[in-house]
């Protein structure tokens, strides 16, 4: 337990109990409680987020912005230290910030209910909404190329190329079935090019443990804004559309159990519009679909291209962990695409 870090926000180690908290997979998260008040302390994975100081220098610009020109938006910005930093680093142990606990807060891990869903992507298309006025070239890339598909798409070309030749042998059928899907890519490579699609501030990681809700299951806000940079409207509501449509996250094998469930869909598209809709332009709201398709295929590809060159991004808790991950994910893009002509008009 990183005790050794409270002494940097005026907290003192021998009255203060630390226990792990949440269950992200990036960060270390713990709750700190106080005779007095109750905190969140994070250590940031610097071997993901290799310049630490980026996250910080966003998330301040973001505050002063929503300060100056929203400043009923409840923003949770990282405390600051005794030495007046908002991000602290301690010799051979890392970055570490810390945040006051809302009082009253919960955050979801699944999504249960489309009123759930609502609510998160209303608060996402509200994040992005009030920011529309910033300057987005101020902004840092923390995690530069996150979601360029093209990127990801040659990358899964490398692997095809030099990977383990026994993994691409023997996962040859579902090698094939992404390769049939590459006009995602294709599309995609048309975006970039497109003026009709804006870059905006995006938070690039939509999950619904992303959104603080009260007691009644109401969104205060958004949280963990380590992946926030310029992007497009679809990496948002994709990565909503992968983690909200289907009852079942990646690590399910049973591939049965896999679906995308309409008004889960509805849900999303209504909740984003609600604060998004008057800002997208026609052309973006034509590509709403399409932002599903994106994100997954991505993820699989992600996924394929890691079992391929030996689990060296995501690691593997069973062998074959990620070409079942893959698999999953395919099979969830297949699901959705052939939901298309009954869901594709719903945003137009």
């Amino acid at each position: 337990m990183p005790e050794f870090v409270l002494p940097a926000y005026g907290l003192k180690e021998e009255t203060s109990i630390l226990e792990p908290f949440g269950t992200g997979l990036i960060n270390n998260t713990w709750k700190v409680t106080t005779p007095g008040d109750s905190f969140i302390l994070q250590r940031i994975n610097d071997a993901v987020f290799l310049d630490p100081e980026a996250i910080a220098f966003n998330i301040q610009l973001v505050a002063a912005y929503l300060k100056q020109n929203h400043p009923s938006y409840p923003f949770i910005a990282p405390l600051t230290s005794t030495e007046g930093s908002q991000m602290i680093y301690v010799k051979d142990k890392g970055f570490y910030r810390m945040f006051s606990f809302v009082p009253g807060s919960h955050s979801i891990d699944v999504v249960h209910t489309p009123a759930q869903a609502y609510e998160a992507a209303l608060q996402f298309g509200r994040f992005t909404s009030l920011l529309s006025g910033m300057d987005i070239t101020q902004l840092k890339l923390t995690i530069p190329s996150f979601h360029d598909l093209e990127l990801r798409y040659n990358q899964f070309l490398l692997a095809l190329k030099n990977g383990n030749t026994e993994r691409i042998r023997n996962s040859q059928r579902l090698i094939e079935q992404l390769q049939l899907r590459s006009f995602i890519v294709d599309e995609y490579k048309s975006i970039r090019q497109n003026p009709e699609f804006k870059l905006r501030v995006t938070h690039h990681d939509t999950k619904i443990s992303n959104v603080l809700f009260d007691k009644d299951d109401k969104g205060i806000c958004v949280i963990d804004l380590d992946t926030l940079m310029p992007g497009y409207f679809i990496s948002d509501v994709g990565d909503m559309m992968r983690t909200y449509l289907s009852p079942v996250n990646e690590e399910e094998t049973d591939l049965s159990k896999i679906e995308v469930r309409d008004e889960f869909y509805k849900a999303i598209v209504q909740g984003y519009y609600q604060e998004m809709k008057a800002d997208l332009t026609g052309t973006e709201k034509e590509h709403f679909f399409y932002a599903g398709e994106f994100m997954i295929y991505m993820q699989a590809l992600r996924f394929l291209t890691d079992h391929l060159n030996n689990d060296i991004y995501y690691g593997a808790k069973y062998p074959g962990h990620n070409f079942n991950r893959a698999l999953n994910q395919a099979t969830l893009l297949d699901a959705l695409i052939k939901k298309q002509p009954l869901l594709e008009n719903l945003a137009l």
